[in-house]
């Protein structure tokens, strides 16, 4: 018996994962000892039992060695490893890229808007609706959006998952409000939030003028343009 459950021990727990075990060894190892003394005190008393017991004690040794064993194998490390971290989508640094803008100015250029700096903006000049282009430059999800922005009244946002800034598809839009001498910060919990390039409208605005300081896109990356 105690050859056998040596034998299970080392199928279960290689050599070379000797020093990764838990404490669920130990708690492992004390409950094979006294099966195997419940065992050995059935054969020296020649019970009728016998037969039966040292079965029973194998059975329950064999599904406490699988049942309790670490679940931290190799495999499971690495799927850990390897879990997507979620970033800011829109920033520069990360690939984002502003391909198309209504409005230019020299001072506030379209690239203020994902530079993740909000005391740099891009402004509207001329009338409205204005609007502009961020593309990804690979297949995104995003969760979370946070623009902001000054003077804003109405904004809305579609979204495409074309290799190209087409197909763009009606995705959010809401009705802003004014904040005297602060910035607008509109928090969007996103829905359905595959994309490769998100195109932003402002439909109206307070003022003759609008200005977006910051677009930020909370998510993953799932995938690079093929």
């Amino acid at each position: 018996m105690g050859r056998i459950l040596t034998d299970i021990r080392s199928l279960f727990f290689p050599e070379r994962d000797q020093s990764k075990r838990t404490t669920n060894v130990g708690i492992l190892s004390l409950v094979s000892s006294i099966n195997y003394l419940l065992v050995w005190d059935t054969f020296k008393d020649g019970k009728d039992l016998k037969p039966l017991l040292c079965q029973f004690s194998f059975i329950v040794t064999l599904h406490l060695h699988i049942g309790l064993c670490p679940l931290t194998t190799r495999s499971r490390r690495k799927i850990k490893h390897f879990k997507m971290k979620k970033i800011d989508l829109c920033l520069s640094s990360e690939g984002a890229e502003v391909i198309l803008a209504t409005s230019s100015d020299e001072k506030h250029p379209p690239e203020n808007m994902i530079d993740g700096n909000p005391d740099t903006f891009w402004t509207t000049t001329g009338m409205f609706p204005q609007e502009f282009i961020i593309c990804f430059h690979k297949h995104v999800r995003i969760e979370r959006l946070v623009i902001q922005s000054y003077f804003v009244r109405t904004l809305r946002i579609e979204k495409s998952t074309s290799k190209e800034p087409v197909d763009f598809e009606p995705w959010i839009e809401r009705d802003l409000v004014h904040t005297e001498g602060q910035l607008q910060n509109e928090e969007i919990m996103a829905r359905d939030g595959h994309a490769t390039y998100l195109r932003f409208i402002i439909i109206s605005a307070f003022d003759h003028f609008a200005s977006v300081h910051s677009v930020s896109a909370e998510g993953i990356a799932v995938s690079n343009l093929s």
